[in-house]
């Protein structure tokens, strides 16, 4: 088996490395644009009842449908490739970063609010200077979460043509080649485990900082 590994990585170099940077390029993109949508509807629902219950709720029924059922269910609308996994990869990635968002800015203690206030804050001060910095913990912890499922979610994303190591793990299923299926999941795994060291090195850092 091991054998049969280093083989395949030795001929095969240059597609091995195209598959992890298609599988990167695909996660940090799809986080990219989960941030911009879910980091202000966070706050956005922090300030607003209506808006935080009309999310939660949505994230809620997001999180119930499966990551090949949402895949499928945008190929008749929009076709196969790269953006319809894109898409269906920023509906899964969004919920752990827009409920850690709102968690994060209701954790902020209203003292502390009053207080900047007090002092003559304005609004945006106050959010920039107490809110945000208190709340990036939770966010940041949000953040490693959505992360890590888009890692591990992208490798269905070869189903409708989109490519990353999903096409190792398929490739390997479909010829009962076994050293593909532990190359294409081992990087995966890999990924993953190396996204949530660095968060959570991130958020310690952050939370000694605050100290």
């Amino acid at each position: 088996m091991i054998k049969d590994m280093t083989t395949y990585l030795s001929e095969n170099t240059s597609q091995y490395l195209t598959y992890i940077w298609q599988h990167i390029s695909l996660s940090f993109e799809t986080l990219l644009i989960a941030l911009v949508i879910a980091l202000p509807l966070g706050y956005l629902a922090y300030e607003k009842a209506w808006v935080k219950q009309l999310a939660t709720a949505l994230t809620q029924g997001l999180r119930v449908i499966p990551s090949l059922g949402i895949l499928f269910i945008l190929i008749p609308f929009i076709g196969v490739g790269r953006l319809p996994a894109l898409i269906a990869l920023v509906i899964l990635g969004m919920p752990p970063i827009l409920l850690n968002t709102i968690v994060g800015f209701s954790s902020v203690s209203g003292t502390l609010i009053e207080t900047g206030l007090g002092l003559g804050m304005t609004k945006r001060q106050l959010l920039f200077r107490v809110q945000f910095p208190l709340a990036l913990p939770y966010i940041l912890n949000g953040i490693k979460l959505a992360l890590v499922e888009i890692i591990a979610s992208a490798t269905l994303a070869t189903y409708i043509g989109a490519g990353g190591l999903g096409t190792l793990i398929f490739t390997g299923l479909g010829l009962y080649r076994y050293d593909l299926l532990l190359i294409g999941g081992g990087t995966v795994a890999l990924l993953s485990l190396i996204s949530m060291v660095a968060f959570d090195l991130s958020i310690k850092g952050v939370e000694h900082y605050e100290k």
